[in-house]
């Protein structure tokens, strides 16, 4: 195998909870707020539903396929040549969501602290931590999610622990005041967040237990959806319904701590803090077109192929997307590429397979009929 690293089921949990939620906890409130209002707390329950399904189809996949990643085993279910142009739409697809998540991380970054920055220079600093993490391999992108973790979720405990005081519960109700549609429409765009889980197809293959990677992977698909309804619910309780007039809820919120003139500027550890879940969400996305991409090539070693991946994750970046109110209008409508991606195809790939166990099976045992009918 190109990869010789091995990660625990707990190591791929942790690795798990950053890329799905280091992006989603600034936007999500705003997003599901649009549509939602005050029940916007209850669409991250209902997006978690389609994080589910997706570690589902990707665990009974790895199941047929134990060794395999979805580049792989997609021609082995396919056939070749359908299964090399699934791979490739797999491929550029990573890749032009990476480019997408480099140009959030760019505008955020800039936008609210280095204002004087040239984007270009903040994405390629990013991508170029990134490049040696994932040249370092699976088992360095683990261990540094293992060690940011605890720390990022420590202060963000803490931030909430001090907002406390200014959070005004009447801002929920009236409750499910116009029925459930209203969350299920702001669940939309957030199910295409918990749709990543898919990316754990490419990671199966590597665990030292891969029996229990379904349980685990529910487990971290679990934590992600009650982090989210904890920061959509503190958005509510401090902004009311006017969350969805912020880009960043979370952000503005931090803003206005303030302790005895002691505590200030909490905005700064909240970046501070939230670099290191963009980097191990970027890492994952970065490490897996690598990883793909060698299997794609049939090539014995993806490390000669991380620095020009890199670039062309910056040039992507920069090129697909040309001003941040069209970034949030993409992330908007990215849902429908997601479920496509991590739904429809492998809902797909995995009834095929197994169609055609069946058809081996059964062929199997018209086979033995047969010997056992000649011994006679």
């Amino acid at each position: 195998m190109i990869e010789k690293g091995r990660i625990s089921v707990v190591q791929m949990a942790i690795i798990m909870h950053p890329t799905i939620s280091a992006t989603a906890i600034l936007i999500v409130p705003s997003i599901t707020g649009k549509f939602a209002k005050q029940d916007l707390w209850l669409s991250p329950i209902w997006a978690s539903f389609v994080g589910f399904f997706t570690i589902y189809l990707a665990y009974q996949l790895n199941k047929h396929f134990p060794k395999q990643t979805v580049i792989q085993y997609s021609k082995e279910i396919l056939g070749v040549i359908p299964g090399k142009v699934i791979g490739f739409l797999y491929l550029f697809f990573y890749v032009f969501i990476t480019g997408i998540m480099l140009r959030e991380y760019g505008e955020f970054v800039v936008g609210n602290f280095l204002m004087t920055t040239p984007l270009i220079v903040v994405i390629a600093s990013m991508v170029f931590v990134c490049c040696l993490a994932v040249h370092g391999g699976l088992e360095v992108i683990a261990r540094t999610a293992q060690f940011f973790l605890p720390i990022v979720l420590a202060v963000l405990l803490f931030i909430a622990i001090i907002m406390i005081p200014d959070l005004q519960l009447k801002h929920m109700f009236p409750i499910m005041e116009k029925g459930l549609m209203p969350s299920i429409k702001g669940a939309v765009t957030p199910s295409g967040w918990f749709s990543e889980f898919f990316l754990l197809s490419f990671l199966f293959p590597f665990l030292l237990e891969r029996e229990k990677g379904f349980k685990w992977g529910m487990i971290s698909a679990f934590l992600v959806m009650l982090m989210l309804v904890i920061t959509n619910l503190y958005a509510l309780f401090l902004f009311g319904d006017i969350t969805d007039m912020f880009i960043y809820p979370v952000m503005s919120a931090t803003k206005y701590i303030s302790i005895a003139d002691f505590l200030q500027h909490v905005e700064s550890i909240v970046m501070a803090i939230w670099i290191p879940g963009v980097f191990i969400k970027i890492s994952v996305f970065y490490y897996v077109i690598v990883i793909g991409t060698a299997q794609w090539l049939n090539l014995s070693d993806y490390r000669p192929i991380v620095l020009p991946i890199g670039f062309l994750l910056v040039v992507f970046s920069i090129w697909s997307i040309h001003s941040l109110m069209e970034l949030i209008d993409v992330l908007m409508n990215l849902w429908s590429m997601f479920w496509l991606y991590h739904l429809l195809i492998p809902a797909l790939l995995l009834f095929i397979a197994f169609i055609r166990k069946g058809m081996v099976g059964k062929r199997e045992e018209r086979n033995n009929k047969k010997m056992l009918s000649g011994k006679r």
